[in-house]
């Protein structure tokens, strides 16, 4: 049943060019044109010559681009996508992992002010503590998605950071392999935000996110402190909202203008002793400072599960766009932090 629901996913996700077989005839044209700008940008012609050898137009890539879940007219519950991510093959594994790189995460935590258990949420989610780190090729990868047009300013600008990291020797052109959107590695960077935030951790004087597991993780603390991570501030937690309570009072009159969706279900900011006021109440948390200011998230809408989220929440969501994936990380970390039961 799950390969009938792939396919028909791959089926209605065509693209846009009358069929592959079109699209794969001006690939070549459009990979001579990069080639030509990126030139003009200033990247070496030898650099392009290793990074691009082997690049190829993948149509698979462009059909599960289009077959995204952001489709509004799909209802999406976040209580399902949890129970599919917050599970114990990732919350034990998640303990034992944590156990095994302690050193490594006080040291990260020390120099960022990023929790531990934050970071394990998101390399836990992102490639189940590098399990799962993705078989495509990255150029090619990177390339499809430009040529195909739907982001092609983004994914032109991560194919260039592509070609920086194989040209300066960061990493060879067969080490390029990471996931069908162009993420590579144990943290799913894209090749800008490797250039930006990979961190050396294990002290060989090269950033390997592939094979290194405190490289891994000191270049995602990274990441989010560079993102604003405040130490000290919690990302959030549960809450219930009573029945009577009114909503339109704390409505956002700002439309946020980047991460759209999963912004319009955030409430305007209130500090603590406000929403303390208004009858929430925090489950399995404290309260913090009555000064702090966060916001009520609701993922599918009033009368479910509702959470205050404070800055680094935000930061969460730099890393992914989505308040599903956030919120799971956020609470995947909780767990593995938790004492077993």
């Amino acid at each position: 049943m799950r390969v009938f629901f792939l396919f028909l996913a791959l089926f209605l996700a065509r693209p846009a060019f009358a069929d592959d077989a079109d699209a794969a005839l001006g690939f070549p044209i459009w990979l001579t044109n990069y080639r030509t700008a990126a030139m003009a940008r200033g990247l070496p012609a030898a650099w392009l010559d290793v990074a691009l050898t082997g690049v190829n137009y993948l149509p698979v890539v462009v059909a599960l681009d289009r077959a995204q879940p952001d489709d509004p007219t799909r209802r999406s519950v976040f209580a399902d996508y949890l129970a599919r991510h917050l599970t114990a093959d990732r919350i034990e594994p998640g303990r034992t992992r944590m156990a095994d790189n302690s050193a490594t995460l006080r040291a990260v935590t020390a120099k960022t002010g990023v929790p531990a258990d934050i970071i394990m949420g998101i390399w836990g989610m992102e490639t189940s503590y590098g399990r799962v780190n993705g078989g495509f090729d990255l150029p090619s990868a990177l390339a499809t998605l430009a040529y195909d047009g739907r982001r092609a300013d983004l994914f032109t600008r991560e194919l260039d950071a592509a070609v920086r990291i194989i040209g300066e020797g960061r990493a060879t052109r067969s080490q390029m392999r990471g996931s069908w959107a162009g993420a590579l590695g144990q943290p799913q960077f894209l090749p800008s935000n490797y250039l930006k935030h990979g961190s050396d951790g294990d002290g060989d004087d090269r950033v390997d996110l592939w094979g290194s597991v405190p490289d891994t993780l000191t270049s995602i603390g990274k990441y989010l402190a560079d993102n604003g991570w405040q130490p000290g501030l919690g990302w959030g937690f549960r809450v219930g909202v009573p029945a009577d309570f009114d909503r339109a009072s704390v409505t956002n009159p700002d439309r946020p203008t980047e991460c759209i969706r999963p912004l319009e279900k955030h409430s305007r900011w209130l500090p603590v002793a406000d929403w303390r006021a208004r009858g929430l109440v925090p489950l399995n948390s404290f309260w913090p400072d009555d000064a702090v200011l966060m916001t009520l998230v609701e993922p599918d809408g009033p009368g479910t599960d509702a959470y205050l989220t404070s800055a680094n929440y935000r930061v969460l969501l730099s890393y992914n766009c989505s308040n599903f994936y956030a919120l799971s990380v956020a609470l995947l970390g909780n767990a593995i932090a938790a004492p077993p039961r």
